[in-house]
Parts: C-alpha cells; sequence; structure tokens
C-alpha cells in the first residue's frame, strides 16, 4: 500500500544526506529506544510488549523469541505463523553461536516438475496458490527445540500470551487493517480464511475493531498442553492434510511425522574488524551478505561517501558476483554440495574486484555459468537480554497471508514457500529471482532463502542484532543496515530507516527506493552503463528490526551518558514497535 507519511520520511531522510553530516540527519528519523535491560523489536507492537514482559519476568532472549514467534501468528497474521516456517541464529552470553533451521520442506510426493505444463513451462499460480504451494511447516518444532535447547521458561507461559490474544481478541490498528484490506481478494476465495479475516459481507475488518481468532486459540492450547505432537502427530495435522487432500495438494501423514528442526554452524566472516554471524544453506543469506562485505572491504566506501556514484557502483558489482553465485550454485546441504568455503574466502574477493570496473557498469548475461538454463512478508525480529544472549529470527509464509488458505477448524494460514524452489532453470519466481539445478525440487528438500537473521560481534561481545523480511531483498537490506552502521555511521534508526538500492544479477537492473540516489548520482550511474529503476511498491522494501548495543551510533560508542541497547523498528512498518526496560 502507498503511504504518504512513509514516503515523506524518505524524503526527509534523503534531504537530510543530501545536505549536511550523517550526525544532523537524525531529524529525518525517530530516536533509537534506548534500554538498560533488554530488548525486542519486531513488526508488531503487540507482540514487541509481550517480549519485553518475558524478559522482566525472568525469561531470557531465547523464551521471548518463542512467546513473540507465537504471538505473532495471532496479531501479524500476514507472516507472523505456525504454519510457514524460518530461521534463528542464536549468540548466548558465553560467546556460543548456533543456528536453528526450521524452514518448511518439500512434501514427499513432490516432483521436479510439479509446476509445469505437458510443454514444461510453469503453469502460473501452481506454485504460489492454494494446497499444492504448501511446504510442511517448521515453526512449531522450531520454537520448541529452542526453547528445550537454550531456554528456561515453560513452553505453556511462553504460549499464554498468544493464547489470550487469539481467544479474547486483539485491536486492529492501521496497520493491521491495511493489511487484512490489501489481501481481501485473496482471502476471500478459501472459505476457511475468509470466515476469520473477513466479516460476513466479505468486506475485511477495520480500525478498532476486534480481530477473535477461536480455531487458532484452540490449536495454540493443543500445543501448548501437548507439545509438538499434537501440530505433528494429532488432530491439526490430520485437519490440514484431509483438507489438503480434498483441495488438490499432496501433503500426506507422512510429512508432518517425519519433520525434523536442523540445528547448523552460522556462516561466520569478518568484515573490518565486527564478525558477522548468519544464516547457512539452505538460506543463502549469510554466504552472500559475508560475500558482497568481503568484496566491499577492499574500498574506502566511508571516504567515498553514502549514496555517492563511486560507493553505489562498488556495491552494485559487488551484489551482481555474489547474487551469480547465490542463484547458481547454493541448495539444501542434504542435497547439494554448496562451495562455501570458496564463496568465503578473502581471495575470491579480491579476484572479482580486480574484474570490477571503476568506470563501467558490468554486464550480467557474461557473468552466466556455462550450462545454467521470497518474501516480502516474511517478518523479522531482533531480541536481546540481560546477560548479553542475543537472538535474530526471520520466519515467512512466503507471500503475503501464506497461500491464502486455512485448514477448516484449524485456524492456522498455509505457507507457499514451495514457490522458493526452481520450478524450472532460468524461469524467474515471484520474486524475479533466475535460480538454477541446485535449488530444484525434490521430496523432503528445503527451498532455498534469502532470510538472513544476522548477529554481529566486537571483540567478543555482541554489538548489532539485525535482519529483515523482503524476499530477494532480504540479504541486500541486512547488508545495507551493516555498512550504514559501520561505514557511514548511523544510528541504527538512520540505518534502518535510509533509502535502500538493490541488485540481483537477473534482470540486469538497479532498483531504488524514491529518493534513495540524487538526480545527479543517478546521470552518473548512468553513464557507466547501469540502467535504474524507481521502485515504489513499498511493500517490497522490507521492514527490518535491529538492535546496536553499547551506543546510538559508533561515535556514541562508549560514552558515559550511553545507554546499553538501543532498538529501531523500520518506519516503514506501520504496526511495529521496539520495546525494552
Amino acid at each position: 500500500m502507498y503511504d504518504p507519511c512513509r514516503k515523506a520520511i524518505a524524503v526527509l531522510f534523503a534531504f537530510a544526506l543530501s545536505v549536511s553530516p550523517l550526525a544532523e540527519a537524525s531529524a529525518a528519523s525517530p530516536e533509537p529506544v534506548e534500554a538498560e535491560h533488554g530488548m525486542v523489536v519486531t513488526a508488531q507492537h503487540l507482540a514487541s510488549d509481550i517480549g519485553v514482559e518475558i524478559l522482566k519476568n525472568g525469561g531470557n532472549a531465547v523464551d521471548a523469541a518463542v512467546a513473540v514467534g507465537y504471538a505473532m501468528a495471532v496479531v501479524y497474521p500476514e507472516a507472523g505463523n505456525i504454519g510457514g516456517g524460518g530461521f534463528m541464529t542464536i549468540r548466548l552470553k558465553d560467546g556460543k553461536t548456533t543456528f536453528l533451521d526450521f524452514r518448511e520442506r518439500a512434501p514427499l510426493a513432490s516432483t521436479k516438475t510439479m509446476y509445469l505444463d505437458d510443454k514444461g513451462n510453469p503453469v502460473k499460480g501452481l506454485s504460489t496458490d492454494g494446497y499444492l504451494a504448501v511446504g510442511v511447516p517448521g515453526s512449531v518444532l522450531g520454537f520448541e527445540t529452542a526453547r528445550t535447547r537454550y531456554g528456561t521458561k515453560s513452553r505453556e507461559e511462553l504460549m499464554a500470551p498468544a493464547i489470550k490474544l487469539a481467544r479474547d481478541g486483539f485491536v486492529l490498528d492501521e496497520g493491521d487493517a491495511a493489511s487484512l484490506a490489501e489481501n481481501a481478494e485473496t482471502l476471500v476465495k478459501d472459505p476457511a480464511a475468509a470466515a476469520i479475516f473477513l466479516k460476513s459481507d466479505g468486506k475485511p475488518h477495520a480500525v478498532g475493531e476486534t480481530l477473535v481468532q477461536a480455531d487458532l486459540a484452540a490449536s495454540l492450547s493443543s500445543i501448548s498442553e501437548l507439545g509438538p505432537d499434537a501440530f505433528y502427530k494429532g488432530p491439526i495435522a490430520d485437519a490440514i492434510v484431509k483438507a489438503s487432500q480434498e483441495r488438490k495438494g499432496i501433503l500426506a501423514r507422512q510429512d508432518f511425522e517425519q519433520y525434523k528442526v536442523r540445528e547448523l554452524e552460522p556462516v561466520k566472516c569478518s568484515y573490518r574488524g565486527y564478525d558477522i554471524f548468519s544464516s547457512p544453506p539452505p538460506s543463502s543469506g549469510g554466504v552472500i551478505i559475508c560475500e558482497i562485505l568481503n568484496i566491499l572491504e577492499g574500498y574506502p566506501i566511508s571516504y567515498l561517501g553514502y549514496g555517492s556514484a563511486d560507493t553505489v557502483h562498488v556495491m552494485i558489482e559487488a551484489m551482481r558476483h555474489a547474487y551469480v553465485d547465490r542463484n547458481t550454485a547454493l541448495g539444501d546441504p542434504d542435497f547439494v554440495e554448496n562451495p562455501i568455503g570458496k564463496l568465503l574466502d578473502k581471495g575470491y574477493a579480491q579476484k572479482i574486484r580486480e574484474e570490477i570496473s571503476a568506470f563501467k557498469a558490468g554486464i550480467s548475461q557474461e557473468l552466466m555459468p556455462k550450462g545454467f538454463g521470497e518474501s516480502t512478508e516474511t517478518t523479522h525480529y531482533s531480541i536481546i537480554d540481560n546477560d548479553g544472549n542475543a537472538v535474530a529470527v526471520t520466519y515467512t509464509l512466503n507471500g503475503s497471508f501464506g497461500a491464502g488458505v486455512v485448514a477448516p477448524g484449524t485456524g492456522i494460514l498455509l505457507n507457499n514457500e514451495m514457490d522458493d524452489f526452481t520450478a524450472k532453470p532460468g524461469v524467474p519466481n515471484l520474486y524475479g529471482l533466475v535460480q538454477g539445478e541446485a535449488n530444484a525440487i525434490a521430496p523432503g528438500k528445503t527451498p532455498l532463502s534469502s532470510m538472513s537473521p544476522t548477529i554481529v560481534a566486537k571483540d567478543g561481545k555482541p554489538f548489532m542484532v539485525i535482519g529483515s523480511p523482503g524476499g530477494a531483498r532480504i540479504i541486500t537490506i541486512t547488508l545495507e543496515a551493516i555498512i550504514n552502521v559501520i561505514d557511514h555511521g548511523m544510528n541504527i534508526q538512520e540505518a534502518i530507516d535510509a533509502p535502500r538500492i538493490h541488485h540481483q544479477w537477473l534482470p540486469d537492473k538497479i532498483y531504488m527506493e524514491p529518493y534513495a540516489l540524487s538526480p545527479d548520482t543517478r546521470r552518473v550511474l548512468a553513464g557507466m552503463g547501469h540502467d535504474i529503476d524507481i521502485d515504489e511498491n513499498w511493500t517490497i522494501w522490507g521492514k527490518a528490526a535491529g538492535i546496536l548495543v553499547g551506543g546510538k551510533s559508533l561515535a556514541d560508542m562508549g560514552k558515559a551518558d550511553s545507554s546499553r541497547y538501543y532498538g529501531a523498528i523500520d518506519s516503514r512498518a506501520a504496526s511495529g514497535a521496539a520495546r525494552g526496560y
């Protein structure tokens, strides 16, 4: 939805950057939220409140992450979920860092060509709409795995706030109501979804009305009482499978019974003395963020300046080269061998820099490997507790409200994550990504993701917790927040609010938010051969959530009057909030 208030923020911010030092640009963004003991930043204020209460009551960051995850399934239905999946990056106070993969899996009846017609061409809508688009959900087992391994609170205590919100309802604010209105045409197609999110006349609920989700409350209560078995081996799984079989889907009971969470080593790299911990395959996020940072480390982008043609040029070329690797080489590690060592190698980044001209745009087609033939409604939240435990969670239904279906009686919106696979090599998916065989569909396989829940450390201590939704743009949104803080000296709110640019190899085009680049910069870039597209679709640029530790910005680190934590929710997020105590 076009939002003139958000546009005004971007205009003011861009103007401030163009006429004054970054230290003076804070007038264009609200001040970050300050706190001493803990911070929770999410895209829905009620979920942020719940997370902070868990911290106040003695829970750690993982406890708060679990409570927030379930709460978001109630109050942020377009992306919060127990019918989808995601990733969690955890850094404990002792320095241990780990990663939980609870991403959706392809049903066992999946086939490589399941979304193609008899001529071998993708059939529009098959991988995005309805039950055939649904992957096996992972969020419930993901949250329980995190809680049992790294949390301190009972499942019942952590789920109680979400159950209450679903049972008693919550009052819709402007952002909540706008989301329902934007997706009403999708929701009305499924009777069970329409019965929850639309009124009897088919119109969406309005601002100030209360949204009650009785079926979801019952499902959550069952999970709270019985644990994940209630979802994967009980009536909830049976209801979803039944609905799938009746509506041309392929989900089976065995898909649910065999689902497992993977605990993996995070991707790690360094950038200008900071340690980056992020998501490994089956996410491309951490690998590609690190590859881009390795390339950019060889350029003095702080000296070149934020938004300058020189800075933007090298950023775009780094993105171009890294997204070739993302789209052609990476996939589920249980099915393909990912060349992580090569892609993270500083020497590999140096070779890429040698191929980048300082004066001329690269040509994406020339980087096409031999033989080569996600979503805006993901959501991210960042949490840190009094002991310094930090958690970054990105989870998703893929498209807004997922596949737009709810199995009758469950209240659970289901994902359309199967679209993240390569339906056909060389053919763009929902987000324009042109991908290869490494991400082809296979039974039990996890689709490649761009989700990038990231924790940055300095001298062994947490420095930044960051991540974002945004489909293919998650990587560049998260990347730009990091370099805005480290290279350009912005505070965490400015770093998240700053207008963004994006390049993903194919199509060979720079996408920019309105006012991200000045007319002069655009003219210089065009003269270098860059094709620039101003993308005014605000919904696809993500709603980042971040925390900075030790100061509002690098310039404030170590000052006597600095608070311990600074939290920021993207100004693009109408209903989000940073909450601390």
